[in-house]
């Protein structure tokens, strides 16, 4: 049997809040209640946002709830590494390389000024659709560069389904959903579709368990794992937790921060809250590890 590999990956940009502890467990427990790998990978691709002081403040917060990690971190544990996304520049350059010898890459110049301008009046859901105007007429076709251009990749028009171990089956088209998306912005950051695609290829994640505002971007994903010959991993997208007035958890929140929940709770505290919004356990009481591992639900968590 393939070993069960799940990954938590925080963006560094600010302490920690319970929303993400309580995403943190659940990936924690369903991986290590079956025998499995438990990798922290640091998202550190944004460098105005990311701090290292940040970093380690995420790792001692993992440490003081006792959430452990097999791989990975700052120091970069395993054979797998860097862990750190700001270090593995190398590997998205081959990625990108190999997209764009499919001949399904191409140059985009457009600015979201731009692209906002083709939205139809009754796309008003928030989604930016790009409408293809930097594509070329024949595609595939060779890659040609152009300074301070955007990378986009070319999806067609047709349906990618795929089951979520918690929301069901789930059929999105791309080419309605998003459009051509961008694998690599003209500034030369790197899109956080293509990295987490390789990143999760290459450290042999099989199970990735993330927020739900994250579930249609896994279409995305599974598309480029596609393209670059990679076995998508089993996604599990659990719902956001939202403070009191029903608004999704920021770092903002500084009442459900770790930060706060430090100074007046004990880590058992932290892991009941995490544990009975997530319905493991039926009332809010402190709760240990080893007591939820052994948990029934974790072992096929549903919602």
């Amino acid at each position: 049997m393939k070993e069960i590999v799940g990954r938590f990956a925080p963006s560094p940009s600010g302490r920690m809040h319970l929303g993400n502890i309580y995403t943190a467990l659940l990936s924690w427990l369903s991986v290590k209640s079956r025998g499995g790998k438990w990798i922290l990978r640091i998202e550190d691709l944004d460098p105005q946002r990311s701090k290292m002081e940040y970093a380690r403040q995420i790792e001692d917060d993992l440490h003081w709830l006792g959430l452990e990690w097999d791989e990975g971190g700052i120091d970069g544990i395993g054979s797998n590494g860097p862990y750190l996304q700001s270090q593995r520049h190398n590997l998205y350059e081959e990625a990108l390389a190999k997209l764009k010898a499919s001949g399904l890459c191409y140059p985009c110049t457009c600015t979201r000024a731009d692209i906002l301008a083709t939205q139809a009046p009754h796309e008003s859901d928030g989604r930016v659709v790009y409408k293809g105007t930097c594509r070329p007429s024949m595609l595939p076709s060779p890659y040609i560069e152009r300074p301070k251009a955007a990378v986009r990749i070319y999806v067609p028009d047709e349906e990618i389904t795929f089951t979520d171990r918690i929301k069901g089956t789930q059929t999105v088209n791309l080419a309605l959903h998003c459009g051509d998306f961008i694998v690599r912005r003209g500034d030369g950051a790197w899109s956080y579709q293509l990295a987490v695609v390789v990143d999760d290829a290459l450290m042999g994640v099989t199970e990735v368990m993330r927020g739900d505002d994250l579930l249609l971007s896994a279409a995305q994903q599974i598309y480029l794992y596609r393209l670059l010959g990679y076995t998508p991993p089993e996604f599990a997208h659990v719902p956001l937790v939202c403070n009191e007035a029903g608004i999704r958890l920021s770092k903002r929140d500084k009442s459900l921060s770790m930060e706060y929940l430090r100074a007046n709770h004990t880590p058992e505290d932290v892991l009941g809250m995490a544990a009975h919004r997530a319905a493991l356990i039926p009332t809010l009481h402190p709760v240990s590890l080893s007591e939820l591992i052994n948990n029934e639900k974790i072992m096929h968590y549903e919602l």
